[in-house]
C-alpha cells in the first residue's frame, strides 16, 4: 500500500494551493509629474519664460516714460532691446518688417535682420467712435509721421506705419488732445474693446452696451492691477451679434431675458491662431451696469489662473477647455464676484455676418452709410477728405467695423447720395461689389515680421480681378461669399472662419523652390452654422493662383448648390473635386 507521502513524491504534475502561488505584481508606471502652468493663484509667482521675466523686471506701462524722455531724444539705437521688444507693446508700438526680405526669412532667427528702425503704431478707437476732430487729427498723425498709411484694423482700430520713435511723443499729445489714446494697442493687457459700429441708433439691437464700455476703459485700461495678464485679451460688447464676439476672449452679447428684460449675454474663451477655439456661453444673464464688474472679475480670474509657463498655452481658452464652463463660473462667482449671476437665454444666431454695409435707417430718424475700403486699406489723404465730406453733409459720427470698413451715422435722406457719390473715388463704395465687402486681410508681408506671405497689398488687386471675372454670375450670388487672406498661422485676418480662407506659407514651386502660397479652409463661418471648416489634405494654392483658385470654387458652388443654401452649409458636404 502506497503512503501518501509516496503519492506526493511521484512524477504526476500535482496542483499547488492558491496561497501558496507567487503573488505577480502589477507594474504601474510612475505617476508624471505635472510642469507648473506658473498660475498665479496656485503660488506660481517667478517666471518661467523671457517674456514673463521681462514682465517681472519692470510694468510694461513704465517704458512710456523712457520712450518721451530717453529713447525719443536719443533716438532708435538708444532703445534697449527689452523695452523694442516687449514693454513697448503696451503703448502700441512694434518694429515693423525691413524692406526686401521675403517669407524665406521669417522667424526669430533672422529678427535682426527684420526689424526695421520704424513703428507700426495702433491707436485704440474703442466700439469704433470717432467724431471729426478725431478723424483728423488720424489723418493729420498719417501724412505728416507715417508716409500717409492708416489701415483700418479687424479690431477697429487705426494702424500707422513708417513711424520714428522722435515722433511719437507729439503723436500721442495730439492724440490725448482729442480723447484718443495707444495705451495697450497691443501686448497682454486688455486690448481695445469692439463695440457695435451702430450702437444706441439700430433697431437690430437688444440694448446700449455704450455706457458699459465707456467705464471699463475709464476705470480699468492703463492700470497697473490688468497690465500683467498671461497674453492678450480681447473683448467685444454689442446689443447685437455684429461684433464677432465668438472669437474673442470675453464678449457680452445682448440678450432680452423671459423676467428680468434686456440685458447681455456672457461669453469667454474664443481666440483663432494656430489652436482655435470659438468662446463659449456661461449662462449667464448680465445687467447692463454690472458689465464692467464682471468684466473685471473674468481679467482677474485670468491674470491670477492663466497659464504663464508656455505662451502658446496662454490665452484664456485654454483654461476654460480644461476647467470646463461649470468650473470657470464657479470660479469666477464663488472667488471674485463673491456672488451668483443670473441664469439667461441664449441669444439667436443670426443667419449671415452683420457687417452694416449699404444705407439703413436709425432710430433717429437719419441714415447710416456703411462703406467698404478694400481690406481696409485707406491713407490720411483718404480720411481727410472722408472728413470733409461727412462735414458737408452735416453729420460729425464715424464708426470703424470689425469687418475693416467704415460707417458715416447721421446723414439726412436728401444728402444720402451726395455722400455715396463722393466717397466712390476714395475707394470707399457705399453700394460695393459681394467682393469688396466680403474681402478682410491682415498686414502682411509688406509690414509684418511674422508673415509669409503679401496680403493686404495683394487684396487690392483681387477684389477688382474677382469683379471681373466673376460678371456673369454675381448677380446669382444672394448669400455672402466671405474671403480671408492671412499671412502666417496666427489668424489676425480669420482664415479659419471665412467662406474661403487663406493661411501663407511658403510652398514648393515643384521646381524645389520656396515661394509664396497659402493653405486653403473652407466653409468656416459665425453666427448660424459656427464653426472652422475644413481643410483638404495637402490643398495649397500659390499667391499668383489666388484669382483662379476662388473664381473655380465659387462657380462650382453656383452650379451645385441647393437653393437658399449658404457657402459654409455647401463647403461642408460637398464633393472634394469642387473645392479643389
Amino acid at each position: 500500500m502506497t503512503s501518501s507521502t509516496d503519492a506526493t513524491s511521484s512524477d504526476t504534475p500535482q496542483s499547488v494551493p492558491d496561497s501558496a502561488q507567487p503573488v505577480r505584481r502589477e507594474r504601474t508606471a510612475r505617476p508624471v509629474k505635472r510642469k507648473s502652468e506658473g498660475q498665479w493663484a496656485l503660488g506660481y509667482r517667478e517666471p518661467l519664460n523671457a517674456n514673463e521675466q521681462s514682465k517681472k523686471d519692470d510694468n510694461p506701462l513704465n517704458v512710456r516714460a523712457r520712450i518721451e524722455n530717453i529713447y525719443a531724444k536719443g533716438g532708435f539705437d538708444s532703445i534697449d532691446k527689452s523695452d523694442l521688444r516687449g514693454r513697448m507693446r503696451w503703448w502700441g508700438l512694434y518694429t515693423q518688417r525691413e524692406q526686401g526680405y521675403d517669407g524665406t526669412y521669417t522667424g526669430d532667427e533672422n529678427i535682426d535682420l527684420l526689424e526695421a528702425r520704424y513703428f507700426m503704431m495702433r491707436v485704440r478707437c474703442d466700439a469704433g467712435a470717432l467724431n471729426l476732430a478725431q478723424l483728423r487729427t488720424l489723418a493729420d498723425i498719417s501724412t505728416e509721421f507715417g508716409r500717409d498709411t492708416a489701415d483700418l484694423s479687424d479690431r477697429e482700430n487705426v494702424q500707422y506705419h513708417w513711424i520714428e520713435i522722435e515722433n511719437v511723443p507729439e503723436i500721442w499729445r495730439r492724440l490725448e488732445a482729442v480723447g484718443l489714446q495707444t495705451t495697450e494697442a497691443c501686448g497682454d493687457c486688455p486690448r481695445v474693446v469692439l463695440g457695435s459700429p451702430l450702437a444706441g441708433e439700430s433697431f437690430g439691437e437688444i440694448l446700449d452696451p455704450t455706457p458699459a464700455i465707456d467705464e471699463i476703459v475709464k476705470r480699468y485700461i492703463g492700470k497697473k492691477e490688468y497690465s500683467n495678464l498671461p497674453r492678450k485679451f480681447k473683448t467685444a460688447i454689442s446689443g447685437q451679434q455684429d461684433v464677432v464676439h465668438e472669437i474673442n476672449d470675453i464678449a457680452f452679447v445682448g440678450v432680452e431675458h423671459p423676467e428680468h428684460g434686456p440685458g447681455l449675454d456672457l461669453w469667454v474663451g474664443g481666440g483663432l491662431s494656430t489652436n482655435p477655439m470659438l468662446a463659449q456661453r456661461l449662462g449667464a444673464w448680465v445687467p447692463l451696469d454690472e458689465v464692467p464688474d464682471v468684466w473685471e472679475a473674468v481679467v482677474s480670474l485670468y491674470r491670477d489662473y492663466g497659464y504663464r509657463r508656455l505662451r502658446t498655452k496662454a490665452r484664456l481658452k485654454f483654461l476654460v477647455k480644461d476647467w470646463g464652463v461649470e468650473k470657470f463660473r464657479q470660479v469666477l462667482e464663488d472667488e471674485y464676484l463673491k456672488r451668483k449671476l443670473i441664469d439667461g437665454p441664449a441669444p439667436v444666431q443670426p443667419e449671415r455676418p452683420i457687417d452694416h454695409i449699404g444705407v439703413q435707417k436709425l432710430r433717429n430718424g437719419l441714415n447710416a452709410i456703411g462703406f467698404s475700403p478694400i481690406a481696409g486699406r485707406v491713407s490720411g489723404t483718404i480720411l481727410t477728405q472722408v472728413a470733409d465730406a461727412v462735414e458737408a453733409v452735416g453729420s460729425d459720427r464715424v464708426r470703424f467695423t470689425p469687418y475693416q470698413k467704415l460707417i458715416v451715422l447721421d446723414v439726412p435722406d436728401d444728402k444720402v447720395e451726395q455722400l455715396i457719390d463722393a466717397l466712390e473715388p476714395l475707394g470707399l463704395h457705399g453700394r460695393p461689389s459681394i467682393w469688396r465687402r466680403n474681402l478682410l486681410a491682415c498686414s502682411g508681408i509688406e509690414f509684418c515680421k511674422l508673415s509669409f506671405t503679401e496680403t493686404r497689398k495683394r487684396s487690392q488687386v483681387l477684389a477688382p480681378e474677382l469683379e471681373q471675372r466673376l460678371a456673369d454670375i454675381n448677380a446669382q450670388l444672394d448669400v455672402p461669399i466671405t474671403i480671408n487672406i492671412n499671412g502666417c498661422p496666427n489668424s489676425c485676418g480669420r482664415s479659419q472662419i471665412a467662406d474661403i480662407g487663406f493661411k501663407g506659407q511658403l510652398v514648393d514651386d515643384g521646381n524645389g523652390n520656396q515661394i509664396e502660397g497659402f493653405q486653403v479652409h473652407l466653409g468656416g463661418s459665425l453666427g448660424l452654422d459656427s464653426g472652422f471648416g475644413r481643410k483638404l489634405r495637402q490643398h495649397k494654392v500659390t499667391s499668383e493662383e489666388l484669382g483662379d483658385y476662388i473664381e473655380r470654387v465659387v462657380r462650382n458652388f453656383v452650379k451645385n448648390r441647393n437653393e437658399g443654401e449658404r457657402f459654409a452649409v455647401w463647403a461642408v458636404r460637398a464633393d472634394e473635386a469642387d473645392l479643389r
